[in-house]
């Protein structure tokens, strides 16, 4: 098992979103973020390529993170998508952001993670109500995956 500080690739890839609605990866705290497009743009789905640290562990044994893209308390962090206004879209009717979480990341994945590879997770990029996904949201199973 893995007790160095090291790199660990993310992908989230925002399912069905909405079409024209502009989504953006924070990067960095409120007031000093700097917002990023995503790595791969399709009609059915878009693609935010990151990378966390993982520097140990944190006292239940799971991995602690860290970076830029980290945010929240060491037990729940997550991960900002901006989503319209919040994301440049000057005129979209919606103004928020996604919290992707990060505490579903354990060792067992980490471990199952080839060189080169990255751990993937899906969201879904609209509500029941065919709004925009925002606030707190659920990954799609199974979750964190190695590709």
């Amino acid at each position: 098992m893995r007790t160095e500080r090291f790199d660990l690739p993310l992908c989230i890839v925002v399912e069905e979103p909405i079409r024209g609605l502009a989504i953006a990866l924070q990067r960095g705290q409120a007031g000093k973020a700097t917002l990023l497009p995503p790595a791969r743009n399709a009609l059915a789905s878009v693609a935010f390529e990151l990378e966390v640290t993982v520097d140990g562990r944190l006292l239940d044994g799971r991995p602690r993170l860290l970076g830029p893209f980290v945010q929240g308390p060491p037990d729940a962090r997550f991960v900002y998508l901006a989503v319209g206004k919040r994301a440049g879209h000057v005129e979209s009717p919606w103004d928020g952001r996604i919290k992707v979480p990060l505490g579903g990341l354990g060792w067992d994945q980490i471990e199952e993670l080839a060189p080169k590879g990255r751990l993937v997770a899906r969201i879904a990029g609209q509500s029941k109500k065919g709004t925009p996904a925002l606030a707190s949201v659920r990954l799609l199973p199974p979750g964190w995956t190695a590709q």
